[in-house]
């Protein structure tokens, strides 16, 4: 019979569960191959609603240059490709200081996932509010659109999500 002693478990030998991490499960861990391709998919998905953005927006733009006298119309596409430019620097700039600041205190998996979820009721509340402003908006849309395109650029090229690093000190700490 063993004694009590041997018999018991330390609590931090018992096994820890790899959290999943949204759109990217639990191959963050090992970055193989199922990694790859997830990053591939959420790439791929962003380019194709980047996609959809810059026709939509490209389309109503075109629907407001109409309108514009004949000698304007010129000047005003060329300031609309100026904005643009700027937009995809700027959308590009915010994205990636916002991932230096999540780096420097990079969520846990539970902070990302309550983010997510907050992020997409936000989203939900901003696409139906911003079905009236469109209209409105048709004017700066392409500038808008280059926005998005550099913001969805910046997140998806990033060597590491930000969720990553946290989820992966969670883990180490946990193991050590």
């Amino acid at each position: 019979m063993a004694s009590r002693a041997s018999s018991e478990v330390p609590a931090s030998s018992a096994p820890v569960k790899l959290p999943e991490l949204p759109g990217l499960g639990t191959s963050w861990w090992e970055r193989g191959t199922r990694y790859r391709l997830r990053r591939i998919r959420i790439a791929v998905l962003m380019a194709a609603v980047m996609a959809f953005l810059c026709f939509v927006a490209l389309s109503l733009y075109e629907g407001f240059r109409t309108v514009l006298p004949p000698g304007v119309r010129g000047v005003w596409d060329w300031a609309q490709v100026i904005a643009s430019c700027g937009a995809l620097v700027w959308g590009w700039a915010v994205q990636r200081r916002r991932q230096r600041e999540d780096l420097l205190d990079p969520p846990s998996p539970m902070e990302s996932r309550s983010r997510k979820r907050a992020e997409k009721g936000r989203a939900a509340r901003l696409a139906f509010a911003g079905r009236a402003l469109l209209v409105l908006a048709a004017p700066v849309m392409p500038a808008f659109a280059a926005f998005c395109v550099g913001w969805s650029a910046a997140m998806v090229t990033v060597h590491e999500f930000p969720s990553e690093v946290g989820a992966r000190r969670m883990w180490e700490a946990r193991r050590g």
